[in-house]
């Protein structure tokens, strides 16, 4: 049998109204009520019912909501675009870098050297991961073991020049390096062994993917000697293994492998460091 609801305007009372094959009234008054009531909505609270008093919209309030909005859109946008730009500039960097010979490649780098930061080794190992051929994806490789070769050399003519012109050079120029280990190192994890986390393993890849000044911070608030739960020992233990890997996974005797293992081994001494001086502190 067919119902239907019907709220006059005038009046909050509801009414049922039937069909024709019903012999009831056509109108019949059920009850009086402010809100409309159902079998579907019986033990539901609306919460809006009650005299609640809403602040009202004015024009005011509004244009206030409407400038909001609008400034957080052109943030959004403004970092979306920026963004964007920066990762056209490095693939056109990457781009020139592999179509460049030997003699261009080593100019390119010299003059560019300030490009080779973070976004650019993560765009180029991003790059790399994308390729859908073997043959590609070995060309990104060697794009960048070229790069590190010529920035160390670079590295090691500054030092024995001892050029005081250009101060920080040097450092600098290792920072190039760390920035291409630690990109490449934090590619793979070690810290989950089935669903048990290895702390140790975690520590390292937390150490590595840090910038060199925030080591002694990490190690000193990570490990036992200092605030932390990770001993020495098995912070020194993962860190062999990690190089141990490494010397596996790379090409003997390539700069990429020389690169990464002296970042490993930095940490290992850094950490070696810190243990002695918190160590002698504490005697």
């Amino acid at each position: 049998m067919a119902a239907i609801f019907i709220l006059p305007r005038p009046t909050p009372s509801l009414y049922f109204h039937y069909s024709s094959s019903s012999s009831l009234p056509k109108y019949h008054q059920v009850f009086r009520c402010s809100v409309m009531q159902s079998p579907l909505l019986k033990g539901w609270n609306p919460g809006f019912y009650s005299k609640e008093k809403f602040k009202p919209l004015t024009s005011t309030t509004s244009t206030e909501w409407r400038r909001r909005r609008r400034t957080l859109i052109c943030a959004v946008n403004q970092d979306a675009e920026k963004a964007f730009k920066k990762t056209v500039e490095v693939d056109r960097l990457i781009d020139m870098l592999r179509e460049a010979t030997p003699n261009e490649l080593q100019q390119l780098v010299v003059e560019n050297i300030l490009a080779f930061n973070e976004n650019f080794w993560i765009r180029l190992a991003a790059r790399s991961d994308t390729c859908k051929s073997d043959d590609d994806k070995k060309d990104y490789e060697e794009l960048a073991s070229a790069v590190m070769s010529i920035v160390d050399c670079l590295v090691h003519k500054t030092h024995a020049q001892e050029d005081c012109d250009k101060p920080g050079l040097e450092a600098m120029l290792q920072k190039v390096l760390q920035l291409y280990a630690s990109t490449v190192l934090s590619k793979r994890s070690y810290a989950k062994k089935g669903n048990e986390v290895l702390k140790a393993e975690q520590f390292l890849e937390t150490v590595i993917k840090a910038p060199e000044q925030e080591w002694n911070k990490l190690l000193i608030d990570g490990l036992t000697v200092g605030k932390g739960e990770i001993s020495p020992e098995d912070f020194n233990a993962v860190i062999k293994k990690r190089i141990e890997r490494t010397l596996i996974r790379t090409e003997g005797g390539s700069y990429r492998q020389r690169i990464l293992t002296e970042y490993l081994k930095g940490i290992q001494s850094r950490a070696e460091e810190i243990v002695q001086l918190l160590q002698g502190n504490a005697e």
